[in-house]
């Protein structure tokens, strides 16, 4: 019996000791356990893989992936990060700069920022052209000079009020339309994401006159067409008391963990303390500087319990952004088939 716990544990957790992490690798493959019928099931797959969506607000979608191996989540977390594509901008005409911010630096600042525009509705542009049309464009125009207010105070020292268009923020950026983009796009559809993002600083005199191409992109080719602001993922925490907790002890053990991750209750006028929700828990393992309490915890987490964050720049939704990650996602297993099939045929 302590032989077949030992196993599924070896099999189904990862276990955090106070020196060291144990079963980290993977060992449910095939023949590896005797008794186990271990060999890929498309039935048993459907049946035990499922996602729950935990918290979704405008920006951030937090879910979970049970039934998976790791090098799958690993896969859909890359993709998130680097292959699902978005709208930036490449190319900067510089017509007028005279800010202290050099003309690369600038550059680089706008190419930073988030554009609101869906990358479905473009093309990629083809490599070697120059000019950019209306199925793989945008183009926005950035112009700002810095004046004096004639009506600031003689005495005053703040620029806010001693100067007009000091400040060059996201929303002094002016989307031009190319081809018939105007009927395509309503009015206001297209703009960065964020409308107060600064961009540089200039002072009476100086001016910014530039023009700017955005393409569709890939972060693999350049982090800013990155979709996401993170895309993580963690195994769910699993604690388990190994004796029971009482009096004094309990308010102990609580503070060893976050806020959350252990109740303590009053059980026949007794405290006692129980696992309530250990999901919260970020395992610092403070637990093990208690000498009293540290054999009294198991911690370990489910192998196959993947909980995903996402946070989208604002391009997409954070649920558009996973729908298109698997869309990806598959495209890569039918290219891989593919090629098999190819393989078989020659």
């Amino acid at each position: 019996m302590a032989a077949n716990q030992a196993v599924e544990e070896m099999r189904s957790r990862v276990v955090l000791g106070e020196f060291g992490v144990r079963n980290v690798h993977t060992t449910d493959f095939p023949g590896n356990y005797s008794g186990y019928d271990d060999a890929w099931d498309q039935e048993r797959f459907e049946k035990n893989f499922r996602v729950d969506v935990v918290h979704m607000d405008e920006n951030s979608l937090e879910f979970d992936m049970v039934g998976i191996d790791a090098s799958i989540a690993n896969a859909f977390r890359r993709i998130l990060l680097a292959e699902v594509p978005t709208m930036a901008v490449e190319k900067v005409l510089v017509y007028n700069n005279t800010s202290i911010v050099q003309d690369e630096i600038l550059a680089h600042r706008l190419g930073l920022i988030p554009i609101h525009a869906d990358p479905r509705l473009f093309e990629y542009r083809n490599q070697g052209d120059e000019e950019g049309t209306e199925i793989d464009t945008l183009q926005f125009r950035l112009q700002v000079r810095c004046t004096r207010n004639p009506h600031a105070a003689k005495d005053s020292s703040d620029p806010n009020e001693l100067y007009m268009n000091h400040k060059v923020y996201t929303r002094h950026m002016t989307w031009i339309p190319l081809g018939n983009q105007a009927d395509l796009f309503p009015e206001g559809t297209i703009r960065p994401v964020h409308d107060d993002i600064l961009i540089a600083q200039l002072r009476p005199g100086q001016e910014i006159d530039l023009l700017m191409h955005c393409v569709k992109g890939i972060g693999k080719d350049h982090a800013k067409f990155s979709p996401v602001a993170t895309a993580s993922y963690r195994l769910l925490p699993n604690i388990t008391l190994l004796e029971p907790v009482e009096g004094e002890a309990a308010e102990e053990l609580s503070r060893c963990f976050s806020p959350g991750v252990i109740e303590v209750q009053e059980v026949q006028g007794k405290k006692v303390a129980r696992v309530a929700n250990p999901r919260l828990d970020t395992f610092s393992r403070e637990i093990f500087r208690n000498e009293k309490l540290k054999k009294a915890v198991r911690l370990a987490r489910v192998r196959d319990h993947y909980i995903f964050s996402v946070e989208s720049t604002g391009v997409l939704p954070p649920d558009v952004l996973v729908s298109e990650a698997i869309k990806v996602l598959m495209g890569k297993c039918r290219r891989f088939l593919d090629e098999l099939d190819a393989v078989q045929m020659d």
